[in-house]
């Protein structure tokens, strides 16, 4: 993966968690993101989000970004100067909740500080 593609990755990152955290706060205050994977022809991009709670809450946030993607794409294009800005797409990640799972486990069982 080239520097550029890094670059953005983070700038894209940086900027859509900025603009879920001010102009949707109440709506995505239990989603996280995570990663940002841009093709290396920069133009479209996969976010990868988490969510803190249960399944409800993951729904919830799929439909959010189903409804306001365009929105939030539009919105981190006017601070992102790209000839460019890549086409988003929304995707769970599940690799976080089964790391939390993991911790719980390992909570039960008294080993994480071992």
């Amino acid at each position: 993966m080239s520097q550029r593609v890094i670059r953005v990755n983070e700038l894209l990152k940086r900027e859509i968690s900025h603009v879920l955290h001010t102009r949707y706060q109440a709506e995505s205050v239990q989603v996280t993101v995570l990663a940002v994977d841009t093709y290396p022809n920069l133009r479209k991009a996969i976010v990868r989000y988490a969510t803190h709670g249960d399944n409800q809450a993951r729904v919830n946030a799929e439909q959010f970004f189903n409804r306001h993607g365009e929105t939030i794409r539009r919105e981190a294009g006017k601070v992102i100067r790209l000839k460019y800005l890549p086409h988003l797409t929304f995707i769970y990640d599940e690799g976080a909740e089964a790391g939390a799972h993991i911790n719980q486990l390992l909570d039960e069982l008294g080993l994480e500080g071992e």
